[in-house]
Order: C-alpha cells, then sequence, then structure tokens
C-alpha cells in the first residue's frame, strides 16, 4: 500500500474516475451529489472515491451542515509538479547531451574539419590512413 504523500497522490489518480472528478473540480467546488451526476453510480461509491481522493490530499471537504461543497486542494499538484519537474528536467539534459553527440556523428560522416579537437583519440605513427 503506498505510505508516502506523493505515491498516495499517483496512486488516487490512477483510476480515471477519480481523474475526471479532479478535472471536473479544477473548473470549481461541487457538492457530491453535483459530482455524481455524470457517472452510473451510487452516491456511495462517489464517496468511496472522494475518500481516496481526500486520503491523498487531493481534495477536501469543510466541515459543516449538508450539502457540503468539494474542493481540490493546491499542496498535492505541488508535489507532483516538484516531482515531474526535477524529472522532467533530468530527461531533457540526457536527450541535449544525446543531441550533441548525434550532431558531432553527423558532422564526421559529412567531412567537418574538427581541426585540433580529437575528442580523446590518439594519433597513431605510421597509420596507413595517413599515406
Amino acid at each position: 500500500m503506498a505510505t508516502d504523500a506523493l505515491s498516495r497522490v499517483f496512486a488516487a489518480l490512477a483510476d480515471p474516475t477519480r481523474r475526471d472528478m479532479v478535472a471536473r473540480l479544477s473548473e470549481g467546488d461541487a457538492t457530491v451529489s453535483r459530482l455524481a451526476e455524470p457517472y452510473g453510480m451510487t452516491l456511495q461509491a462517489v464517496y468511496k472515491h472522494l475518500r481516496v481522493l481526500e486520503d491523498a490530499g487531493l481534495v477536501s471537504r469543510p466541515r459543516g451542515p449538508q450539502p457540503r461543497p468539494v474542493r481540490l486542494e493546491a499542496h498535492a499538484f505541488e508535489l507532483m509538479g516538484i516531482w515531474i519537474e526535477r524529472h522532467r528536467e533530468r530527461v531533457e539534459r540526457r536527450y541535449r547531451r544525446l543531441d550533441a553527440v548525434l550532431a558531432e556523428m553527423d558532422g564526421d560522416e559529412n567531412g567537418q574539419d574538427h581541426g585540433d579537437d580529437h575528442r580523446g583519440r590518439r594519433e597513431c605513427a605510421g597509420d596507413p590512413d595517413d599515406s
């Protein structure tokens, strides 16, 4: 079972119904009955989905009399954003390095002169290509 906050958030969002609920709540707060409208499920099933979203910190329902609005909580999205951004940056750095290597290889294939830039290659005396 997911125990850390980020794992709970991603686990909660693994379900398409919960993702849809989050998407709808991003447009504004809603009551449970209003959230339940487009789904062919009981209110009890909707409450179970909301409980998972609440446990993950994605939504909250203030205490008080019914009907209580369900609202999104920004903190869970901040956690996801930080994690996603960190890994996106790492991937972009890897692809930039790969692009540089491929560009260098393309330049070598097209006979571009790199001058004194030997990129770690040793010059060998008597190399057959030197004739």
